[in-house]
């Protein structure tokens, strides 16, 4: 039987509209579990912490990273609720005073900047650029200003690191690099051009076609805590679907849904596209990211 006792967790989690009730207290309480919200502003500067040290109980994970964590055999399980998510062909830019008419494919045999080749954003950028604009990722020479949070893992051959302290931001806007992959971080200036044509009409099309809106991170458990108080990840569950429920504004149409079967293609596009660019060594199962307890909620 398990125990009614309330248990304390430590949680990274970040602000977001769909995270804000839950993080304000403003969701359903719940008699046996209590989140201490404790990670840094920006969630994922926590996630080397989270699974090299054990430093949070749950929290929020970049789907590129739990799949990692799985390959790596950390003990984590993933609960089918996204944390955020959105469309991701707006999110490469270059200098257009410099590089006047870029197309996609033209960045093969240049340099291109990514804070981590391993980040979520390139990976889906990545995928777009091969996909659907024939970019052969092979050819692109990606530079990095960091690693991944798997101490396991090395970025493949055509990584460049770059001087800690790198602005991959501004050496795009200098010419150094041909273009980057920076989502909301892309410099705010109006020699920035998007590299992907008209790509706010392009996700729409991408999404008609695909029906897969790009997640970015969602929520994971430790695998012990979801063996042992399967009660206390269902209410954690809960918790999470009242706060998107309750977003100011509403959530964002699309968005990524709930639900492992919901979600299943989008996990497996992110599995099939993280072997294609040599993130993970070996393709793995949808199913194997979660449990028999998280498996089932939301269905």
């Amino acid at each position: 039987m398990a125990s009614t006792a309330t248990t304390t967790l430590k949680a990274n989690i970040q602000d977001y509209p769909q995270t804000m009730a839950l993080k304000e207290g403003r969701v359903r309480a719940s008699d046996i579990v209590e989140l201490d919200i404790c990670g840094p502003e920006k969630a994922h500067s926590g996630f080397k912490a989270m699974l090299r040290e054990n430093a949070f109980d749950c929290g929020e994970l970049a789907i590129v990273t739990a799949l990692q964590a799985k390959i790596y055999d950390k003990p984590w399980v993933l609960l089918p609720i996204p944390i955020s998510g959105r469309f991701q062909h707006h999110c490469a830019g270059f200098n257009k005073e410099l590089f006047p008419g870029l197309q996609p494919k033209d960045i093969e045999g240049k340099r291109v900047g990514v804070r981590t080749y391993a980040q979520t954003t390139g990976l889906w950028v990545r995928g777009i650029l091969k996909h659907e604009y024939g970019v052969d990722l092979d050819k692109v020479t990606w530079c990095t200003v960091g690693d991944g949070h798997l101490a396991e893992y090395e970025d493949p051959a055509n990584c460049e690191r770059l001087p800690k302290g790198s602005d991959i931001g501004q050496m795009m806007l200098d010419g150094e690099l041909v273009a980057t992959l920076q989502g909301v971080d892309l410099p705010k200036d109006p020699r920035v051009q998007r590299l992907v044509p008209d790509p706010f009409e392009a996700a729409k099309d991408w999404y008609a076609r695909e029906g897969v809106v790009p997640i970015n991170h969602m929520f994971a458990v430790r695998a012990d805590l979801s063996k042992e108080r399967p009660d206390v990840v269902r209410e954690i569950f809960r918790m999470l679907v009242e706060s998107r429920e309750m977003t100011e504004g509403g959530l964002p149409d699309p968005f990524p849904p709930v639900g492992l079967e919901a979600n299943r293609k989008g996990i497996r596009m992110a599995i099939d596209w993280a072997y294609e660019q040599k993130i993970i060594p070996h393709k793995i199962e949808v199913d194997s990211l979660f449990d028999e307890t998280t498996a089932s909620l939301g269905a």
